[in-house]
């Protein structure tokens, strides 16, 4: 895989290169108060055009920012000006938060060339760079979607591996979460984790809001029982930090890597769930 990574110096560079499209993947839990799509019209990178995680999904379940179908996806990111053969460069207002959900998401979908742009937005208006304010109308382009089944896993396919093992499962929530001594922010869902998983906390494996080094996340990993040389499924509370810790593990040189999309929504929310705690 090439560096999923790009620095604030490499964008700089290459703001007016045709093949890159930049994506604006900001998203917040509701208790912050904070509005993705209100602050990108106030304030943006330059040509970014807005990636809405609720708003390009599956209405069809009450679980919250599902994968949309390949071709609702498809035909969503083309009005946004975005080709599968462009290189998207992701980021978002938190440092590194949201974005790698979308740098996932785009993967899943087929796109050749995704990257995530370390320290976001926030590091990017700390070197004084410029921003431009409105909505981009960029020309319509032909997203070609090619669904990657291997980058995602669902309920039954998480199932079966408490009993197979054949992937490990690495749960991006607050350890307190993980453990089942802190409630889940969405009401109604259970305590714990699912059985056999791993717990490495997504706000571990960032400083300052950019990703940690790859050697410093090896160590992370290895330490929490983590082998990166295995195949891994990542989870959460709605399928976002996992995708953190996705891109964290690719950058500590995981080759094989997808993302449960339920994640804890789905799982603490069923009653026929295998629950652990401690």
């Amino acid at each position: 895989m090439t560096n999923p990574l790009v620095t604030t110096d490499w964008l700089a560079d290459h703001l007016d290169d045709p093949n890159i499209v930049l994506v604006d993947a900001s998203w917040y839990m509701p208790a912050t108060g904070r509005k993705g799509y209100s602050e990108y019209l106030e304030s943006h990178l330059p040509g970014a055009v807005f990636f809405g995680i609720d708003d390009i999904a599956d209405k069809t379940t009450t679980l919250p920012h599902m994968l949309p179908t390949p071709e609702a996806f498809a035909a969503a990111v083309g009005k946004l000006g975005i080709a599968d053969t462009d290189t998207i460069v992701v980021y978002d207002e938190a440092g590194v938060f949201a974005a790698p959900r979308v740098w996932w998401t785009f993967r899943a979908m087929g796109a050749k060339d995704v990257r995530v742009l370390d320290g976001g937005g926030p590091k990017w208006r700390a070197e004084a760079r410029p921003t431009a304010a409105g909505e981009e109308q960029p020309a319509p382009r032909t997203f070609a979607a090619h669904y990657q089944p291997a980058l995602v896993q669902d309920f039954d396919t998480v199932l079966e591996l408490t009993h197979s093992k054949a992937r490990t499962i690495v749960d991006a929530r607050p350890g307190d979460r993980f453990r089942g001594e802190a409630p889940e922010p969405r009401p109604g869902l259970a305590s714990g984790h699912i059985p056999g998983s791993l717990s490495v906390p997504a706000s571990e494996v960032t400083a300052n809001g950019q990703l940690k080094s790859a050697e410093e996340l090896r160590a992370l990993f290895a330490k929490a029982g983590v082998d990166v040389t295995r195949p891994i499924v990542t989870s959460c509370g709605s399928g976002v930090t996992a995708s953190t810790v996705a891109l964290a593990l690719a950058i500590a040189g995981a080759k094989d890597v997808a993302v449960y999309d339920g994640s804890w929504t789905e799982w603490g929310g069923r009653a026929d769930s295998p629950v652990e705690r401690g």
